[in-house]
């Protein structure tokens, strides 16, 4: 019985002096090295704490996966980004232009106008399978990954700057074309027969 209680107190003993121990030794302030630094992980080993975050932050890999961005100037709107999205975090409304509306910086044609392109953060598993099938690269990972907010919605990232109303009056303008070649078509059929 002496024995069990001595050996309690050892054992307690010798994970308080730990404890005491890295409490004094770890004052210590990390410097901001980059991984590939032979030192990175020898900090530890000199009684170092965590960073100071906000003061401090670790660099961030240029190969990481973060926060998304759209450069919308360069989106053709071709939807390819929401059908390969496996949690459907990406929601995009397209409408036919009337004509070719620009292009983008790499020369490809838009001819579809973005009335929606919302991208819900929440939802997002940054896979970046989104900015793999991207035919005109304008959907990137950007470096930031501290979005913190208090309400849910506000991690749904509207890119479109069109207005409803804006989107509105574009399709008018397409299913007014629409009627005409309609109309066009069916009189020059009407035509065809009378003249047979």
């Amino acid at each position: 019985m002496v024995q069990k209680v001595i050996n309690a107190f050892t054992t307690a003993w010798k994970g308080l002096s730990l404890t005491i121990r890295h409490l004094f030794a770890g004052n210590g302030k990390r410097e901001i090295v980059t991984v590939s630094d032979s030192n990175y992980f020898k900090q530890l080993e000199h009684g170092t704490n965590t960073i100071q975050y906000p003061k401090q932050q670790l660099p961030v890999p240029e190969v990481g996966r973060y926060q998304l961005d759209v450069e919308m100037d360069d989106c053709i709107v071709c939807d390819l980004c929401a059908k390969v999205c496996p949690v459907n975090c990406i929601d995009i409304e397209s409408i036919k232009a009337t004509e070719a509306i620009g292009q983008t910086s790499d020369g490809t044609t838009k001819r579809l106008y973005a009335a929606k392109f919302d991208i819900d953060m929440a939802k997002c598993m940054y896979c970046g399978l989104c900015t793999i099938v991207c035919p005109t690269e304008c959907i990137t990972m950007t470096n930031q990954y501290d979005k913190t907010v208090f309400q849910l919605s506000d991690l749904v990232y509207q890119f479109s700057d069109m207005t409803p109303e804006d989107a509105a009056e574009k399709r008018a303008l397409f299913d007014k074309q629409q009627a005409e070649k309609q109309a066009a078509k069916l009189a020059a059929m009407k035509q065809k027969e009378g003249g047979a």
